[in-house]
């Protein structure tokens, strides 16, 4: 069993003066389709409160850089402004502290902690120098915690992982044993993991010993027009017998995949997205359920699914917990960057992906 705590939340007191002598928020209807009011309140990944009629309501499915729109029943909806409708009543407001209707409540999963009475001390960032045993300790039971209570966990993966057999395995093992919910990711990572399952390479490299083999580099090729001549990826697995990897596990476990496209795609897959904006849509599905997002090795894909994953999730019961959000890779500059975006709920780890998934994996059980 886990022995991972979830942290309660606090809400605002709407007692205090300050929210009882706010004005209600206001709103302003849309003129056109994918055009919103000037002065429109943008959300941010922190619960935020809308007084309505006297009320201090939340908008419960929240992202970054999105409006609010009060529908009918009074239900507050946070929606991206490309899909605004004409008629849409757009919540207004650029101050978050109640002076219009708007309260950004950004400590409800604070935990005290120890003050430290040195005003300078050591080793407070986080680097390559950092040691990542407690976060490690912390995400093992956390996975466990979502396994056992019916969270979502939602990987957020580059193509490094399909380049080692270890790290393929890996995954597998995760997915097979219930701690996988969603797989983001882009064309290169099922290409290439494909490219192992068939032809035990990656980008013509052999996925055991690294080694390049000959006229490896028509290997991905080859595999894409194979899949391209199956239809879809099920199929192609089906024609070639196929059952190991990150993306036949998925397929076989029923774990949902949304592959987003890139200018630079070569193929691409059947299933891979086009269109950027219903990429983001199909994203955000997968993310409205998220409750640990792990974003593995990805900058592009790591930053959107930042942009669209909320600090908070509200449960059916009407229970509020926090969604964890983990972005990991070898660069420094990779992992800070969604943290200078704002998504400052993000834990962050310097250090190979092949290698943290391997331990993970370790870690839970799954593998020796």
């Amino acid at each position: 069993m886990s022995v991972f705590e979830m942290p309660k939340y606090r809400h605002p007191d709407f007692t205090e003066e300050v929210f009882v002598n706010a004005p209600n928020a206001k709103y302003e209807e849309a003129e056109k389709d994918g055009v919103v009011p000037e002065n429109y309140h943008s959300t941010s990944m922190y619960p935020e409160y809308f007084k309505i009629d006297g009320e201090w309501r939340l908008a419960e499915e929240s992202r970054m850089d999105s409006c609010v729109v009060l529908r009918e029943d009074g239900t507050l909806d946070v929606v991206e402004s490309r899909n605004i409708k004409k008629g849409d009543k757009v919540m207004l407001g650029r101050t978050e502290r109640c002076e219009e209707g708007v309260y950004m409540h950004c400590n409800g999963f604070e935990e005290a902690t120890d003050d430290l009475d040195d005003q300078f001390v050591f080793r407070q960032g986080r680097s390559r120098e950092t040691s990542y045993a407690k976060d490690y300790d912390k995400l093992f039971e956390l996975l466990k915690y979502e396994k056992e209570n019916g969270g979502k966990i939602v990987w957020v993966m580059g193509p490094a992982f399909a380049f080692d057999a270890t790290a393929r395995a890996a995954m597998q093992a995760l997915v097979e044993n219930g701690y996988a919910h969603g797989l983001l990711a882009g064309n290169a990572l099922a290409t290439h993991d494909l490219e192992g399952a068939l032809l035990h390479t990656a980008l013509g490299q052999d996925i055991y010993t690294q080694k390049s083999q000959p006229n490896g580099h028509y290997n991905h090729l080859d595999v894409l027009n194979k899949v391209r001549r199956s239809g879809s990826i099920p199929q192609f697995m089906k024609d070639y017998n196929l059952n190991d990897g990150i993306i036949c596990s998925c397929v076989n476990n029923n774990v949902p995949i949304v592959l987003a496209g890139s200018i630079r795609d070569d193929g691409p897959l059947p299933e891979v997205y086009g269109n950027v904006y219903e990429a983001a849509n199909a994203m955000r599905n997968i993310v409205k359920d998220a409750t640990t997002v792990i974003c593995l090795a990805t900058m592009l894909h790591t930053i959107a699914v930042g942009n669209m994953t909320p600090s908070f999730r509200v449960l059916k019961d009407g229970t509020i917990r926090p969604v964890y959000l983990y972005t990991v890779d070898a660069d420094e500059f990779v992992v800070n960057k969604l943290l200078d975006r704002g998504s400052l709920s993000a834990t962050t780890m310097v250090t190979n992906v092949q290698d943290f998934i391997t331990r993970v994996a370790k870690g839970l059980d799954v593998i020796k």
